[in-house]
């Protein structure tokens, strides 16, 4: 299985650079991604959307539609983009530690 190194750390993750597992999940996690993602800093509007999606995810075992986390958020579709532009699934969901979304290409 694929690994990704970070800081003396290293994680499992699948094919597609999403963790294997969630509880090994960590802001330094998010970081390595955020890095490979091209986000230079983490700031307060990514860690909101980043805890809403892991709390989503702890209570249903999926990540929501994009539709419920942009009102839930308050971020239109365009800031998420913004704070992640590979796009809610594969940036936002990735940074989380969440599962790769059904649907994300």
């Amino acid at each position: 299985m694929p690994t990704i190194e970070y800081k003396g750390k290293s994680y499992e993750v699948d094919e597609d650079g999403f963790l294997s597992n969630p509880e090994n999940w960590d802001e330094d996690f998010a970081q390595a991604v955020a890095d490979q993602e091209g986000i230079t800093d983490i700031g307060e509007e990514h860690w909101k959307v980043i805890h809403y999606l892991q709390d989503y995810y702890a209570k249903n075992g999926i990540a929501p539609m994009v539709r419920i986390m942009t009102k839930v958020t308050g971020y239109k579709l365009k800031k998420i983009y913004e704070l992640f532009p590979s796009g809610p699934g594969k940036g936002a969901c990735k940074m989380a530690g969440l599962a790769k979304p059904t649907g994300c290409v």
